[in-house]
């Protein structure tokens, strides 16, 4: 991405000609552990090279002058570093202005304005999180334009912290850290619930990362999410009448053999089976690329899908539809739904030599069933949140 090409409009736009510094934040996808994270269990992100890119300077006053390629129809949006609440007219802006407002009363010194300009490639309603990205993109840019001793792991618990508390979305961390945190060609295996975490090395060799947009919006999402949080609660409350466990991410699968007809309701029995089985899939996709198996990797890429589609039921006509295509073609791996369901993404592992050919056959099949186009997007592993100083204009 060219970020340079931005430059004059920044000049145009904020009537300056100081040159602004680059920033950039990715997107991430989850490449398996669906619906863990408040099961008390592990993800597995990355980062991708899709993302926000932010130019900015700081001002001489008080002034926070912002714009965004992505919403220029709604141009300028302008407030002042000691009127930080959120106001719904100010739709995107806010999720910046939460990150500066929480920033500073953590007790970073945040002393002037800035005029921010911000583009994303992160397609929208994708689930590919472009407002955890928007979100890291400005903590590292407050970070480096004002110098503050800031630990990497603090801010992204304050931009899950924006998302809750001054967005009003009830999400996990996995997004921020994923995107704070990413490191090229390496997954990052977390747990949820105490933050330790591990850098996998992912070689892909010949194969690589597709990204299959359904352009289904995830309306179900948030409705179903909630739902499916307090099933896993319910199940999890029945359980420990007959075991010590704080989550079900603790419990191994044998041990949920057991104990799975305490459970009264069978849905709810479901539920929690699949929170047990994702976990183990989990742990056992870094076991596979520890040891260069793709073909395993693959493999429980589709378990995790069937469970998700079967067990946890938060799929969709659409989601199924591109996944079994993608099951299909002889050159793809494995492909999984990743997201909250119910639209969005699903992601396939691709032989990067026939590629072109898979799309178009997933794509054929897709617009048959469903009616309309899917879109494809082929991304690498790359950096997490970071100021892009090799820019030379």
């Amino acid at each position: 991405m060219d970020v340079k090409k931005f430059v004059p409009k920044f000049h145009d736009i904020f009537s300056t000609k100081e040159t602004p510094r680059f920033f950039f934040a990715p997107g991430r996808i989850n490449l398996i552990g669906e619906h863990t994270d408040y099961n008390g269990g592990f993800v597995f992100p990355c980062a991708i090279t899709f993302g926000t890119y932010a130019l900015a300077r700081k001002r001489e006053d008080g002034t926070i002058r912002m714009f965004s390629e992505n919403f220029s129809e709604e141009g300028v949006i302008t407030f002042s570093l000691d009127d930080l609440d959120y106001r719904s007219e100010h739709r995107w802006a806010n999720y910046p202005k939460g990150m500066i407002r929480f920033m500073k009363n953590a007790g970073y010194s945040i002393d002037t304005g800035m005029d921010v300009f911000y583009y994303g490639n992160i397609p929208n309603g994708a689930g590919l999180s472009s407002s955890a990205s928007i979100e890291m993109v400005t903590g590292v840019m407050l970070e480096k334009l004002f110098h503050l001793p800031i630990d990497r792991v603090e801010m992204v618990k304050i931009g899950k912290k924006v998302e809750n508390e001054f967005i009003g979305v009830n999400s996990g961390i996995m997004d921020q850290f994923a995107i704070g945190m990413g490191k090229k060609d390496h997954g990052i295996l977390l747990d949820c619930n105490t933050l330790t975490y591990e850098y996998v090395p992912i070689s892909l060799q010949n194969y690589k990362i597709l990204i299959m947009n359904t352009n289904k919006r995830r309306e179900l999402a948030d409705s179903k999410y909630n739902e499916r949080r307090s099933e896993c609660e319910r199940a999890l409350k029945e359980l420990q009448n007959y075991t010590t466990i704080h989550s079900l991410g603790q419990l191994k699968q044998e041990e949920f053999e057991t104990l799975q007809t305490n459970i009264s309701d069978e849905n709810i029995r479901k539920r929690a089976k699949h929170a047990v089985t994702e976990n183990e899939r989990t742990i056992r996709a870094k076991e596979a690329l520890n040891n260069n198996n793709l073909v395993r990797f693959g493999q429980l890429m589709n378990e995790s899908h069937r469970s998700l589609r079967d067990d946890y039921e938060v799929t969709g006509k659409e989601l199924d539809t591109i996944v079994e295509a993608a099951w299909e073609q002889e050159s793809v791996l494995g492909a999984r739904m990743t997201g909250a369901g119910f639209g969005g993404c699903a992601i396939a592992l691709v032989e990067s030599s026939r590629i072109n050919e898979v799309m178009k056959n997933i794509g054929k099949i897709y617009r048959e069933k469903i009616g309309y186009d899917a879109t494809f997007y082929s991304v690498t592993i790359g950096d997490g949140a970071k100021e892009l100083t090799e820019v030379i204009l």
